[in-house]
């Protein structure tokens, strides 16, 4: 049972690690193909999308330095459960703000699109008219933008959640000697 308590850290690591890569795939490649067309739809969203670029290539490279140190069992101290706390809750705080910010700024719904040619709409329905296939791209690419954000920030905040859980319960003493003995 010990195994299971204190195993899944590096798992949650792995995970916000590998989704803040997806992260920053996707905002590298829309501020890429923003840059070349030069057709933001606001200031704003191009601004956001840097904050996500910002935030996925912090957690990268903080989740690989992390992981990377409890593998490798060092003890100093930005390796301490101390920095990692504080790591978690700025980058908790980060893609919170992010994503919040990033779903009140998104121009448009929830993306519903169906074409005519598939059966599911009368030609009476508001969804029956036609849209331009690259308007509705962008805008799937920019809910997954903030969906994988949100799931960045669901992620950053379990892990910070379970690790103080484990802190909490664990039985080894975090107080050094110094401070015992006062």
């Amino acid at each position: 049972m010990p195994y299971i308590k204190t195993h899944y850290h590096p798992f949650l690591f792995v995970l916000i690690t590998i989704c803040a890569m997806a992260e920053l795939g996707l905002t590298a490649f829309l501020i890429s193909a923003g840059n070349e067309n030069h057709n933001w739809p606001s200031a704003r969203y191009h601004s956001l999308l840097i904050l996500f670029e910002f935030n996925a290539v912090w957690t990268t490279m903080f989740g690989t330095a992390y992981l990377l140190w409890i593998v490798d069992g060092a003890v100093h101290f930005l390796a301490s459960i101390a920095s990692s706390i504080i790591w978690l809750v700025i980058t908790t705080v980060l893609w919170g703000v992010a994503a919040g910010m990033m779903h009140s700024t998104r121009a448009g719904g929830d993306c519903n699109w169906i074409s005519d040619s598939s059966g599911f709409v009368s030609a009476s329905s508001p969804c029956s008219q036609t849209q331009d296939l690259s308007s509705v791209t962008s805008c799937r690419e920019t809910l997954t933008v903030e969906a994988v954000g949100w799931v960045e920030f669901g992620l950053c905040a379990l892990t910070l959640l379970a690790t103080c859980m484990w802190l909490r319960t664990s039985k080894r003493s975090y107080v050094s000697e110094s401070r015992r003995l006062v």
